[in-house]
């Protein structure tokens, strides 16, 4: 998506930045990961494909992706070292054009447990909402994935809508209403949007 190219979002713990070229070797190399795999619902590919999937990310208008970088001190936009998941949402529904699919993810072992996920998906989803003008939220989740399950029921109001034993996984949805607007301005309020220019 174009909309957010040159726009990164500098959380608490975490910085939200554009999914470029430079991040795909790192990003590849999750994603041979058999647990990333199957919790993403991922099939593995070269890393020509990656860089084409990436360009899709860039220019296609029905879906959103930032990359998740470990915020430090000097809130470095640039530093792809700090690389540690991703989060995005798909505006897949072509019987509701304003629902967004959304998925995170957080690759790197040492930050899982610690937050970041539920951070992340506040800024993203007060993003879909706000600028992508999302009416409504869905999410799909491995049945046996019991913490994210658990984040975006108790945290964020969602409710399981579908089960399916042949994919093996949940359904959660949640209608975008002015109490979530709120809270989602709420939680974000400390946040900052900046101008993201990657270097030449």
């Amino acid at each position: 998506m174009r909309a957010n190219e040159h726009l990164a979002i500098i959380g608490d713990k975490v910085i939200l930045v554009p999914y470029e070229a430079a991040h795909v070797p790192r990003y590849h190399e999750w994603m041979k990961s058999p647990y990333l795999q199957e919790m993403t619902a991922s099939e593995p590919l070269s890393i020509e494909e990656e860089y084409a999937m990436q360009k899709s990310w860039r220019t296609d208008s029905d879906k959103c992706t930032f990359i998740i970088l470990d915020r430090q001190a000097d809130s470095d936009l640039y530093n792809n070292e700090r690389m540690i998941g991703d989060v995005n949402f798909y505006l897949n529904n072509t019987d509701n054009p304003h629902e967004a699919e959304l998925e995170v993810m957080v690759a790197e072992e040492a930050y899982t447990g610690k937050g970041i996920a539920t951070e992340v998906l506040k800024l993203m989803m007060h993003y879909a909402v706000n600028d992508a003008k999302v009416d409504d939220l869905v999410v799909r989740i491995k049945d046996s994935n019991a913490a994210s399950i658990h984040i975006f029921e108790s945290t964020f109001g969602f409710v399981e809508t579908e089960r399916s034993k042949v994919f093996q996984e949940v359904t959660l949805r949640r209608k975008v209403s002015d109490e979530l607007v709120h809270q989602l301005a709420e939680w974000t309020k400390s946040a900052r949007r900046v101008e993201y220019r990657k270097p030449e």
